[in-house]
């Protein structure tokens, strides 16, 4: 390409900081492997022949795809271009990741953000298969040393109902109260039902027996809107949907809750400091009770190489 563009193995010689007869029986071997003449030499210069000028033509493309990967691995290093697939367990991801894939894309437009929804034991498989490249969600005992937990923030998790329940209009009601109610309910594998299921027996009180199980957010979104049927949603989510009111139940474990960012690596410094400051997070609330839903990611311990 340099001989073509100088058209002279001397101007290309010093343009590649080579010598000429370096550069000429370099030439000369290129010639030979290829069986044509790429160049004539003339009193005016070096100029290509018909294959010369097809081989330069090609060499460009080469390069310009060379220069293409060169960039594409230096994405790829900086997270900025590829593919990371996030799986989801939690309702409240449906509000916090896409706008967090619209943060990402903004500064990382070639990178693919692919998010997947399932069950917490079906996630953490494929998050061990390579298949996800994290998992954000309720957190839970780490049982495996091959996974490296996160924590995120507490989502209280909050009764709900539509706006038309009738148990919008009872005073003073208690989750005593609602327990004879329909309810929908995450299945039992759920982190989230085990922990409602705990509350309510530190308070003597049975799973509810009139219930749908439903581990699908639209489908339990749809149950909540058309029916008379209590469900149980982070707080996140109930307080973006139209239709949905939240009733005044607490659901704040009392004595059997524990400090979940100890089960993997505990929260950043600046984030507890932030947290005593506002009455957030760090596990209580500003009455000193525990939250009902941690939330966190969980990662395979291998490392994704970016956030």
């Amino acid at each position: 390409m340099a001989i073509a563009e100088h058209g002279s193995l001397v101007a290309a010689g010093e343009r590649m900081h080579v010598t000429q007869p370096v550069l000429t029986r370099g030439l000369r071997e290129l010639e030979s492997i290829l069986g044509v003449e790429l160049f004539e030499r003339g009193p005016r210069g070096t100029t290509p022949t018909l294959f010369g000028e097809v081989f330069v033509d090609h060499a460009k493309a080469v390069l310009a795809e060379l220069r293409r990967a060169g960039r594409h691995l230096e994405e790829l290093v900086d997270g900025h271009a590829g593919t990371v697939t996030i799986g989801i367990f939690l309702a409240g991801a449906s509000v916090l990741l896409p706008r967090a894939a619209a943060r990402v894309k903004a500064v990382a437009p070639d990178l693919t953000v692919g998010i997947r929804h399932g069950g917490p034991e079906a996630l953490y498989e494929a998050l061990l298969a390579g298949d996800v490249d994290l998992v954000v969600g309720t957190l839970e005992p780490a049982n495996n040393d091959r996974l490296r937990q996160h924590h995120l923030y507490y989502e209280p998790a909050r009764v709900v109902a539509r706006s038309q329940h009738p148990a919008h209009q009872r005073p003073g009601v208690t989750l005593a109260d609602l327990v004879g109610e329909l309810w929908s309910l995450p299945p039992a594998d759920n982190p989230q039902r085990r922990q409602l299921e705990e509350h309510l027996l530190s308070r003597g009180l049975p799973t509810p027996a009139n219930r749908i199980e439903c581990g699908s957010f639209l489908a339990v979104r749809a149950i909540a809107l058309e029916t008379d049927t209590l469900v149980v949603m982070p707080q996140l989510v109930a307080e973006t949907e139209p239709g949905l009111a939240v009733l005044p139940i607490d659901l704040r474990h009392r004595g059997i809750g524990r400090r979940h960012a100890a089960r993997g690596q505990a929260a950043h410094p600046d984030d507890a400091a932030r947290d005593a400051k506002t009455g957030r997070g760090g596990g209580r609330d500003p009455g000193g009770e525990h939250r009902l839903c941690p939330t966190g990611i969980a990662e395979h311990q291998r490392g994704i190489g970016r956030a």
